[in-house]
């Protein structure tokens, strides 16, 4: 039975291409639209969110680098909407922390362009097997816990409030527990990698997401790594006295 048709009487599965490259998503919707599936085209970032989050789809074909807002933005936007369509990013990146990055977000599976459309295919049809995917896991660090499809956030036993931006960049250095976030990486990957305004606007969320999840608390979960970044503690900034 062809991947299209695997629901009796409920006709081809529906697929959301967000591409920006106009000769490639013809193609590609061409293509598919042969193999019998019900394509939906969306040129920009914005478009693609709003189609996504008002029609069901079986399964995204999600580009990174798009203009309106990134991959990653609409993938991550879409996870705490409860949007949890099967998503497929497709760039032209290839390093391992955009890999990383992309299935931290929420994404199911990733493929780099250059690709075949049999490749295509067959990673489309491995997506549309498994169905859609269970709502994640939270996120720990010492008693900091993080909730991406719900985007709450707990001290213990007490609810922290963020803002929408506040709990993105808390959600992004969470999900590199450890690891040392650059305002760079932080900027592309929460605001958009378009973004044209002042780079400090990360330090500025930086001092909101203290005065919210580690002042109250008497705790430094969100390190300032001098020269290169912030890092959040994987005991979430236990005081030296509980240690």
């Amino acid at each position: 039975m062809d991947a299209a048709e695997s629901y009796e009487g409920a006709g081809p599965m529906r697929i959301l291409l967000v591409e920006d490259e106009k000769a490639f998503a013809d193609d590609l919707a061409r293509g598919l639209g042969q193999d019998g599936f019900a394509v939906d085209v969306a040129r920009t970032g914005t478009e693609g969110l709003w189609s996504a989050t008002q029609e069901e789809y079986d399964a995204i074909l999600l580009d990174i680098m798009l203009p309106g807002c990134s991959g990653y933005e609409v993938v991550r936007r879409l996870r705490a909407a409860d949007v949890w369509s099967p998503v497929l990013m497709l760039t032209a990146k290839d390093g391992e922390h955009d890999i990383a990055d992309a299935l931290d977000l929420g994404a199911d599976d990733y493929l780099v362009k250059p690709f075949s459309y049999v490749v295509l295919h067959a990673r489309l049809r491995a997506l549309l097997r498994r169905g859609t995917p269970e709502r994640p896991v939270q996120l720990t660090a010492g008693d900091l816990t993080i909730d991406p499809a719900a985007r709450r956030c707990w001290r213990g036993v007490i609810e922290v409030v963020l803002t929408t931006r506040e709990f993105a960049v808390l959600h992004h250095l969470a999900g590199h527990l450890g690891d040392i976030c650059s305002k760079t990486q932080v900027l592309g990957h929460v605001w958009d990698e378009h973004f044209e305004g002042d780079l400090n606007i990360v330090e500025v969320y930086i001092g909101y997401l203290r005065r919210k999840i580690d002042v109250p608390f008497g705790r430094t979960s969100i390190e300032t790594i001098r020269g290169a970044g912030y890092r959040l503690r994987s005991d979430g900034g236990v005081p030296a006295v509980e240690r």
